[in-house]
């Protein structure tokens, strides 16, 4: 949800209309400002999530190594 916005959180841009619209559609949103705010958070959680998968990748996934599994299952 968007916070309240003061005089000097307040700025002004061009937007495209169409954007806002399709966006605002697949956000669920109602206002320009709180369609902008949900996009800029969409945003930011793509990039933790993208950096999460990456350094799953890195370290070459997750849960215990194979390895570690035949550890496991050992009696």
């Amino acid at each position: 949800m968007a916070k309240r916005i003061s005089k000097s959180d307040k700025t002004s841009l061009v937007i495209d209309r169409e954007k806002v619209e399709k966006a605002r559609e697949i956000l669920g949103t109602s206002t320009i400002a709180e369609t902008v705010d949900a996009a800029l958070q969409d945003v930011i959680d793509f990039a933790a999530r993208r950096a999460l998968m990456e350094r799953i990748v890195r370290d070459g996934g997750i849960g215990p190594s194979p390895e570690e599994l035949r550890r496991l299952r050992e009696p």
